[in-house]
């Protein structure tokens, strides 16, 4: 089987939220404008969007519970990760219902509800705050990372479109105190007396072998 790191889970999660995603806005759009001949087929298409966002979640939510008992974490992350699970199992609960609810309606030749839309978009919120809880797993506990960029060392700096620079601020603190540094050496150099660069001996041609020998500083 193909190695998914952590896991399948993140592979699945995002099919529930994009189904159900449509099925408010399709379900919503042939409410409104019932009126239009075009209502109808939005509201089956809603309910098809309805029906594979709860088989989707199932999925998820499979794959979910593996990543909760393999995922290696500390106790803070634990308790952002039972939250998480806490408002996915509520969650999936929901649209499960609703839609065997609106599965059942379909039998019946009968089209989404008012109502079944209202608690559609209810049950969407949930989906959206789970969502966001799966999100504070990863970016903010570090939940399933397997390394993390380290921008507290003085790494060598990357480049983008052959510039080279580096984003760490205390890099960029020592380039601008470099650049000062370079540019008060010139001004120095520039300022001082002539005396200050030995040559050659008076008899000897002024310059002589100034290509061959570097001054001395």
């Amino acid at each position: 089987m193909i190695e998914i790191i952590p896991n399948w889970h993140p592979l699945f999660v995002h099919f529930p939220i994009a189904f159900a995603t449509a099925a408010v806005f399709f379900m919503a759009m042939g409410k409104l404008f019932k009126i239009k001949p075009w209502a109808k087929q939005c509201l089956i298409f809603g309910r098809w969007m309805l029906w594979g966002a709860a088989l989707f979640a199932c999925i998820a939510a499979v794959f979910g519970w593996f990543a909760y008992n393999s995922v290696e974490h500390d106790a803070p992350s634990h308790a952002a990760m039972t939250l998480h699970r806490n408002w996915a199992l509520a969650t999936l609960a929901a649209l499960s219902v609703l839609a065997g609810w609106d599965f059942w309606r379909g039998r019946s030749a009968q089209l989404p509800s008012g109502s079944l839309v209202f608690l559609l978009g209810v049950v969407w919120l949930l989906l959206i705050s789970t969502a966001w809880h799966g999100g504070e797993l990863v970016y903010r506990y570090g939940l399933g990372v397997m390394s993390l960029p380290d921008v507290e060392s003085e790494a060598e700096p990357h480049q983008h479109d052959g510039a080279e620079h580096a984003h760490s601020p205390d890099a960029m603190t020592t380039s601008a105190t470099q650049h000062e540094a370079a540019a008060g050496s010139s001004a120095a150099e520039a300022a001082s007396p002539q005396a200050d660069h030995p040559h050659h001996a008076a008899d000897e041609p002024p310059h002589a072998d100034h290509r061959a020998t570097p001054h001395q500083h």
